[in-house]
């Protein structure tokens, strides 16, 4: 799903990973369990900030997550 940055098989975004393999050691990859569930921007940024917390940025990402829970639980309560 537009995940390739060079055609003709020679690299993709997966196996290029910016910044570190924090998402490479994972069993599943965040981000296709993201776009083969179809989440939307807050739950695919929680659902990557939980994986990555123990690998990447600890404490840190973990309030990120936090965050991005706080934005969509007050877009839920918002449409009630």
């Amino acid at each position: 799903m537009g995940t390739d940055i060079l055609r003709g098989g020679f690299m993709t975004a997966k196996k290029h990973q910016v910044g570190g393999d924090h998402y490479q050691v994972q069993a599943i990859q965040p981000i296709d369990y993201i776009l083969d569930n179809e989440l939307d921007f807050c739950e695919g940024n929680i659902i990557k900030y939980v994986t990555r917390w123990k690998y990447k940025n600890g404490l840190e990402d973990l309030k990120k997550a936090r965050h991005y829970l706080d934005f969509l639980i007050e877009d839920v309560e918002g449409k009630q």
